[in-house]
């Protein structure tokens, strides 16, 4: 039996880029509801629910763009280009978060610029994330094996407001974080906010949902054709489920329902997508084989992937494992 190795590395990618998103989207989000919350015992606590996993969670990120990198070059050459300027933003705002975290704690005349750094990194890069995503669904022009574009291509309203739907996004999966993490009047300021986040989160599926098809011919057959018309049909229902698990939740003071189901909405978006870009992963111009290192590269690749992978889940698992449970108020980050 001869594996088709692009086919099961784009897997292997998409399931790392989803890792990443719902696991360093609730982290993130924690970062973008920090204004919100003005007492510094409720952004210690906050702060300190997200400080033994944030950097595991960003190794995702590490893998889904090296991995592209490495198999998929020619995609590589062309989505970089492309979207050279929000994904600088975007480390920008990493780099800066993660600094927050070791600096905030140092120092008390400052911290107030450390708790800039923290809300305004993860701020910026939540919403980096989703004009690049934006970006990349309109599509990325390629001739002659290159970015066929300009530099400001990916400045569009469609990018502007796929980026304001992830800040949205995020904000649900830290809230729902915060309900499952913190107790006393944090946790029922969360549900608050994880309430008005569900809305909008769901607000904006529903109007990315009438948008995306008309972007690319490619995208309105996938949605209204058969068989995957099917998929168009039930994901909405599945995605009213998620948010009836949500507000019910929420509604009960359940502490960890409200989060699964905020996770449960995100793969459901995740999973639109990826039904939307097949076989593409340059959307109408580079399939996932036309994108493809050679079949020698990608055995090797994935030899490491298999021993990777695993190590990464098993090492992640056991750090949220460790940390289960209410974060204690009286204990610090250090």
């Amino acid at each position: 039996m001869v594996l088709d190795l692009p086919f099961i590395w784009a897997a292997i990618i998409a399931f790392a880029v989803l890792a990443y998103v719902i696991l360093d989207g609730f982290d993130l989000g924690v970062g973008i509801l920090f204004p919100f919350f003005k007492e510094k015992h409720d952004r210690d606590v906050m702060m300190n629910s997200v400080a033994p996993v944030w950097d595991g969670n960003e190794t995702w990120l590490v893998l889904g763009g090296g991995g592209l990198m490495a198999v998929f070059p020619l995609a590589y050459a062309t989505i970089l280009p492309a979207l050279y300027m929000p994904l600088i933003l975007m480390l920008l705002g990493l780099i800066f978060r993660g600094v927050a975290f070791e600096y905030r704690w140092r120092t008390r005349r400052g911290e107030f610029l450390w708790d800039i750094a923290f809300a305004g990194g993860s701020m910026v890069a939540a919403f980096t994330q989703g004009v690049a995503l934006g970006a990349l669904v309109q599509g990325i022009p390629a001739e002659d094996r290159a970015y066929a574009g300009g530099w400001w291509d990916w400045l569009t309203p469609f990018s502007i407001a796929t980026g304001l739907a992830l800040v949205i996004g995020y904000a649900l999966l830290g809230a729902t974080w915060l309900v499952m993490k913190t107790s006393g009047d944090l946790a029922a300021r969360a549900r608050g906010y994880a309430l008005k986040a569900g809305v909008g989160t769901l607000a904006a599926m529903g109007v990315f949902s009438l948008w995306t098809p008309f972007l690319e011919p490619l995208y309105f057959e996938r949605w209204f054709g058969w068989p995957t018309l099917i998929f168009s049909l039930l994901v909405p229902l599945l995605v009213l489920g998620c948010f009836t698990l949500l507000v019910h939740g929420l509604s009960t003071k359940h502490d960890s329902r409200p989060f699964l189901a905020a996770l449960g909405l995100f793969v459901l978006g995740f999973a639109g997508i990826g039904i939307s870009f097949y076989p593409y992963i340059v959307p109408a111009s580079l399939t996932i084989w036309q994108a493809a290192a050679p079949d020698e590269s990608l055995s090797f690749l994935l030899v490491g992937a298999l021993v990777l992978v695993p190590v990464i889940l098993a090492y992640t698992a056991y750090a949220y494992w460790v940390f289960r449970g209410k974060v204690d108020p009286e204990e610090g980050y250090h």
